[in-house]
């Protein structure tokens, strides 16, 4: 697929999907949205592919809404409105359902809907000049796409007072509510990325395919539906050629066929 809002880098097992529109600083309209539905699927399906990193091109990560593509929006009916929305929530379920583990590198400032690409990534690293904000009630809007995310992140009380403020805020702040997992200088940034990396890779890619959807499921369900499912989970993996592997190869203290 050609992409026009996107770049796609693979090297070495590692993907990179760049925002691709510094001009606007890499602000979302429908087609980029679009394009990121269809990159996340595919990398997401490529068994070349075992870590996708996510990135903005230029000084700022991602604005939020494009300004254009807002205003052409705005006078929007509500059905062509609830069809646009669901596009939106789309692109992040399908970010947050990757099977493979995702990397959002942060810098500049995450405005709005970024948040939810950051949110829904499962590690989240950010320069520390970065500025966060979630301005939706600012516009007379709320932040309904993304809400789900950000509640997984930084739970009900701290979404309340960034949210219903609309304030910016800091990295560092940021880090402590849990939106993202570190800030750091921007050497330091990329050592801690590249770390990160390496760490995954030692994983086997089934069994952090399986153990996302594990994590996933448990924290939608109680209890007493969780157990059965953890039970037949462990089954599964410990039964699978990639498991029989991995404990043959801690056996034979030797290092298993993915790495």
């Amino acid at each position: 697929m050609t992409y026009t809002t996107l770049e796609i880098e693979q090297h070495h097992h590692i993907a990179t999907v760049w925002l691709n529109r510094p001009e606007v600083r890499n602000a979302l309209n429908d087609t980029m949205i679009g394009e990121l539905i269809a990159a996340f699927e595919t990398l997401g399906a490529d068994d070349a592919v075992r870590v996708v990193t996510l990135r903005g091109r230029g000084k700022v990560f991602c604005a939020g809404a494009d300004l254009k593509w807002m205003k052409a929006t705005s006078t929007s009916g509500y059905e062509d409105s609830l069809e646009e929305n669901r596009r939106l929530a789309r692109c992040f379920h399908t970010v947050y359902n990757t099977p493979k583990p995702t990397i959002a590198v942060v810098q500049g400032a995450a405005m709005g809907g970024a948040n939810g690409l950051l949110a829904a990534c499962d590690f989240s690293y950010a320069a520390d000049d970065t500025l966060f904000a979630f301005s939706e009630v600012r516009l007379g809007l709320v932040p309904a796409t993304i809400a789900p995310y950000i509640l997984k992140r930084i739970g009900e009380a701290k979404a309340k007072e960034l949210i219903l403020t609309g304030r910016q805020f800091h990295a560092k702040e940021a880090a402590q509510a849990g939106l993202i997992n570190q800030v750091l200088q921007e050497m330091e940034l990329e050592s801690k990325v590249a770390e990160l990396i390496q760490e995954l890779l030692l994983g086997g890619p089934a069994s952090i395919a399986a153990s996302k959807r594990l994590l996933h499921y448990l924290a939608a369900k109680d209890l007493d539906t969780s157990i059965p499912y953890t039970v037949e989970a462990i089954a599964r993996a410990r039964s699978s050629a990639e498991g029989q592997e991995g404990m043959q190869a801690f056996f034979e203290k030797r290092k298993p066929n993915w790495i």
